[in-house]
């Protein structure tokens, strides 16, 4: 599945166009490579997206077409969250 359909799917991101421009400017890493829009995403892959001033991690648990709202967690699990301090470039 692509990159930017997951995310939307998932809910990560809401809208897909915003997935393709977050994806576009390098924020997002599959598996810690930087990945684009069109990159595919398996099951168990690691996915890090840079949210503003925080480092999301999850781990890709199923791919789905689409998914309701209560669902959509489901597709996912949160590895990690991290704050970004503006001293650590």
């Amino acid at each position: 599945m692509r990159l930017d359909k997951y995310l939307k799917v998932s809910r990560l991101i809401k809208r897909r166009t915003l997935a393709k421009e977050v994806a576009d400017k390098g924020r997002i890493t599959v598996n810690g490579q930087v990945a684009k829009a069109s990159s595919n995403v398996k099951i168990g892959d690691e996915l890090t997206i840079q949210f503003g001033q925080k480092l999301v991690t999850v781990k890709v648990n199923e791919l789905q077409e689409s998914t309701r709202k209560e669902d959509a967690a489901s597709l996912y699990t949160i590895v990690k969250e991290e704050r970004l301090d503006e001293g650590n470039h």
